[in-house]
């Protein structure tokens, strides 16, 4: 027994004992001591309705420290007294000794009892329980593996000395501990040999621990033997080591931090047994393997949820799984199945996250234990828990722990309508597979978050709503990708440049995440301002271009830009790396744009951008897109555009939206994002009527605005809201000339029912209303005026200027009329 003192911390001996048939006594097993000649014995058995430390510990499920008064009285032990409330001293003293109990199970099912025999206390109370608990789970996790026809809830004694077998062979479990701190390890000799290594040559540094460990299975390992802060209970491991030859050795590994008052682990203490015989079968391995693979095509949580039941429930016969991750402190049902979910879910159903429920765990204590301990269990039915999951596995039922980078991701329940047996290479699957998913989890959690910020940054930078055109309609689509990391920089905008000349604008930032989405924005945001100030397309692009070349980045991004004039039907195309639109005529024909381009954005600070003409003829469709829709890794440049022309050339132009939807249900699996945006051009049905004149700078400018105004509309035959009209030219003209210096210009434009003033001049400075004015002021009061009368007013920047406008609504000729015929009577 002095082999085992890592383990019991001095402990004299050690015995196993087993539930006997009937299930009333505690029959001896097997027996290790220092000293077999001392008379420190154990009974051949102990009735489990007895008084006994060891009975309490089988009744109770709990392990038991009991003093005993003399070694020979380990049979029956009075009141319990905990060991820590005896000084170590006295108890050497009075040649007392303490007996320690920890019940040896199955999931709920008992299968014995762990016993140890200790001199007396040494100050190391917390230590010497851990090491008992952590030695029973060995020795239980053995006896279920080595009993005949073994399985959980039903596993039958182990064969020992009584029977002639094998026994458990307590002298190949190995201890150590572990000081995070210093990474130093303490271990014993069975540990050490477990591990490959000599004792004589044993430098008790972790770091050689690690060197024997299979590449493989060296993150794994190091999670549990790097323990964060805020962490403590158990967890469990299987991992492979290099055997001197060669050879791989399997070893299950349980182990248990102790914190201090902090919460900071101060030690770890850790149990290895050889693992080899524990190991799934062929046929197992194979289902590992197939749900390993299909975790790592997984990049969603659903994505994860979806793998597990498929792999889990039919090759298992499973009734039920339910998938729920542990996020933000709840149990978040992920995936279920059968999709509606047991009837007997309604504790979980007290809150909602998405369409799953959700639970704080200690709503369901069971999985609340599960979790702490960090240990699959398993249960012959779920009728006897609590009622959030009775009822689900009436005839088997399986809980597993979801572990990665140290903490717990989720828990995932397995249940059986029929009478299930589990079979010791089905819980080796089960904790294997728990592994997997754990991490699996953990990866798609950081993916559903990355994705979820970058898509939440980008949606911020489009446009939520496109404008109302005059003469045309517009409409956008918009789809991430469905393979990758995050979102890419794809964008598209509609930008109303004047009364008579819209812009079309689509790109793509190189690359897929937060600073894509982000150059994405400011890009989007310079053309917009640039293309309002009423630069041609050609200096546009080449201002943006230059914008991202001093932007200090290494991302470019292609580029579309396309303006329209609504009541010429003539556009100008301008491309920086971008694919070629798409035209379908009037006549359903389609066509790819053969417009000139220049490079990439963001490539080289002089390049030029030329320009393209374009006449378009009402009834024309517009396509412009991103290579997201027309090419991937499976369909060439040439198809994927080809693709776009016949369903184009298909689709209703009348329905602008129904167009668009089939023009993006041409992709399939997404490798790149997708954006598009349609423009249908109806042409004006009333040509507008324009006059221009430059305002001359002499004191009776505003009266001459006021007659060239006036002739204007007698040579239009409008003679509606004259004098509304009139009154916001003189109020117009006035600021400009007051206001500014240089070239003035008066814009009229008459488009249906509504009538436009403009006013340009060289000042950037945007009018602004006053707060308030005195009654004695004689001026501020023109854009007061000019509010009241206007239907609508603003200001728009031009390139080294501003325009300040009001539209007037002129009331119908029918009205008018009527009016007139009135006012003769």
């Amino acid at each position: 027994m002095a082999e085992q003192d890592m383990v019991f911390r001095g402990a004299a001996a050690a015995a196993v004992y087993v539930l006997d048939e009937q299930g009333g006594r505690l029959r001896l097993s097997e027996a290790v001591e220092e000293n077999p000649g001392d008379g420190a014995g154990f009974p051949v058995s102990y009735p489990t309705s007895g008084r006994s430390a060891v009975a309490e510990a089988c009744r109770t499920r709990r392990p038991v420290w009991s003093a005993a008064a003399e070694a020979g009285a380990a049979a029956v032990i009075g009141p319990r007294t905990p060991a820590a409330d005896v000084p170590a001293d006295t108890a050497r003293r009075s040649g007392r000794e303490w007996l320690g109990a920890a019940p040896l199970a199955a999931g709920e099912e008992l299968l014995g009892c762990l016993v140890v025999k200790d001199p007396g206390a040494d100050g190391v109370e917390a230590e010497r329980r851990g090491f008992l608990e952590l030695y029973a789970d060995q020795v239980a996790a053995r006896m279920e593996s080595e009993s005949p026809g073994a399985e959980a809830g039903a596993a039958g004694p182990p064969p020992g000395p009584e029977s002639g077998g094998p026994g458990l062979d307590l002298g190949r479990l190995g201890s150590f501990t572990l000081a995070p701190a210093t990474g130093r390890i303490e271990a014993d000799r069975q540990a050490l040999d477990l591990l490959g290594l000599a004792q004589e040559d044993f430098d008790g540094r972790l770091e050689t621990v690690l060197a024997q460990t299979d590449p493989e299975d060296l993150p794994a390992l190091m999670s549990v033997l790097e323990p964060r802060a805020g962490r403590s209970g158990g967890q469990d491991l299987e991992f492979r080591i290099r055997r001197p030859g060669g050879g791989l050795r399997w070893l299950r590994l349980r182990s248990r931090v102790l914190a201090d008052d902090s919460g900071s682990p101060r030690r770890l203490l850790g149990v290895i047994a050889e693992a080899s015989r524990l190991r799934p079968t062929g046929d197992e391995v194979s289902r590992v393997q197939r749900l390993s693979v299909a975790l790592a095509a997984s990049m969603t949580v659903r994505d994860v949820s979806r793998a597990v039941v498929s792999a889990l429930r039919d090759p298992l016969g499973a009734d039920s799984v339910v998938l729920a991750e542990l996020h933000a402190g709840r149990l978040v049902v992920t995936d279920m199945e059968p999709q509606e979910g047991p009837a007997v879910w309604g504790t979980w159903r007290s809150q909602w996250h998405s369409e799953w429920p959700d639970a704080s765990p200690g709503d369901v204590p069971t999985l609340e234990d599960v979790l702490r301990q960090g240990r699959t269990r398993l249960w012959a039915s779920s009728a006897d828990l609590e009622p959030g999951l009775a009822g689900i596995g009436p005839g088997g039922f399986a809980v597993l722990p979801l572990p990665a980078d140290g903490r717990m991701a989720g828990v995932c329940l397995l249940g059986w309508d029929d009478q299930h047996e589990f079979a010791a290479e089905e819980r080796a699957l089960l904790t294997a597979a728990a592994g997997l998913i754990g991490q699996a989890l953990v990866r798609a959690r950081a993916h559903d978050a990355e994705h979820e910020f970058t898509a939440m940054l980008q949606s911020s930078l489009l446009p939520r709503t496109l404008p109302v055109l005059p003469g045309c309609t517009a409409v956008a689509r918009y789809l991430p990708a469905t393979t990758g990391l995050a979102v890419g920089g794809d964008w598209y905008d509609v930008i109303p440049v004047s009364d008579r000349s819209v812009a079309l604008v689509i790109g793509d930032v190189q690359g897929h995440s937060a600073e894509a989405a982000a150059i994405m924005g400011q890009i989007r945001t310079a053309i917009r301002a640039y293309a309002v100030e009423g630069h041609p397309p050609d200096v546009v692009m080449s201002h943006a271009n230059r914008l991202l070349v001093g932007l200090d980045t290494e991302a470019f991004a292609t580029c579309c830009y396309l303006a329209l004039d609504v009541e010429e039907g003539e556009a100008w195309v301008v491309r920086a790396g971008h694919p070629q639109p798409v035209l379908r005529g009037p006549d359903g024909g389609t066509q790819e744009i053969e417009s000139e381009g220049g490079p990439p954005l963001g490539v080289i600070a002089d390049a030029d951008f030329p320009m393209t003409n374009l006449g378009v003829a009402p009834g024309t469709v517009l396509a412009l897109f991103t290579d997201g829709l027309v090419e991937s890794s499976k369909l060439p440049l040439d198809d994927g555009v080809r693709r776009v022309r016949r369903a184009l050339a298909a689709a209703d132009p009348a329905d602008a939206d129904r167009t668009a939807d089939d023009l993006i249900g041409t992709t399939e699996r997404r490798e790149d994002d997708v954006a598009l945006l349609l423009l249908r051009y109806d042409g004006l049905p009333v040509r507008p009527r324009r006059a221009s004149w430059s305002v001359w700078r002499l004191p009776d400018a505003v009266m001459h605005a006021r007659r060239f105004t006036a002739r204007a509309l007698r040579s239009w035959h409008e003679a509606r809201e004259t004098d509304a009209i009139l009154l916001v030219v003189s109020e117009l003209v006035t600021n400009a000339m007051t206001h500014t210096r240089g070239e003035v210009h008066l814009h009229l434009t008459l488009a249906g029912e509504r009538l436009r003033v403009a006013v340009s001049d060289s000042s950037p400075r945007a009018p602004v209303k006053p707060a308030g004015l005195d009654w004695e002021a004689t001026g501020g009061r023109g854009i007061f005026l000019v509010e009241a009368v206007c239907a609508a007013w603003g200001s728009v920047p031009l390139s080294g200027g501003k325009q300040v406008w009001g539209e007037i609504e002129l009331a119908p000729e029918q009205d008018t009329a009527g009016a007139r015929q009135e006012s003769r009577r």
